[in-house]
């Protein structure tokens, strides 16, 4: 019940002590890394403890899976907006799948204690239609 043959998408999540890794392997293996802004560079519109330096990009309407896994201690990926929770374990490739319905900023945190700066690594997903997400892939294709 919990997998999916065909995903529009599939995002590898990898958790760090303190950080966030995703790639994109569909597309010409997309990677970067994401941090939390520090309050003292956060812009007067931004969230404090929640905004990052690299958003997730994943386009609406479209089936995604999700693998998540970590580099170092156990984390969890979670966005209780979309209802996904998903437990990253060294040395394991964990997965789900869900869709997002609208487009928007879905805000998350790990949510396993993984050491001192535990709260401090959250995730922030940017849900755009296909058409400008393709875009979106375009540009970081070509800037790779």
């Amino acid at each position: 019940l919990d997998e999916i043959n065909e995903p529009s998408i599939t995002l590898k999540a990898i958790g760090h002590q303190w950080y966030w890794s995703y790639e994109y392997s569909d597309f010409a293996n997309i990677e970067f890394d994401s941090y939390m802004i520090p309050t003292n560079e956060l812009s007067i519109d931004s969230f404090r403890l929640l905004d990052v330096d690299n958003r997730v990009v994943l386009p609406m309407n479209s089936q995604i899976r999700i693998l998540v896994t970590a580099a170092d201690v156990i984390h969890s990926w979670t966005i209780p907006a979309l209802g996904v929770k998903v437990d990253g374990t060294p040395g394991r490739l964990n997965q789900t799948n869900f869709l997002i319905n609208r487009p928007g900023l879905f805000y998350g945190q790990c949510s396993e204690i993984c050491g001192a700066n535990h709260s401090f690594m959250p995730i922030v997903i940017e849900s755009i239609p296909v058409n400008y997400f393709i875009k979106w892939i375009s540009n970081n294709v070509n800037s790779s």
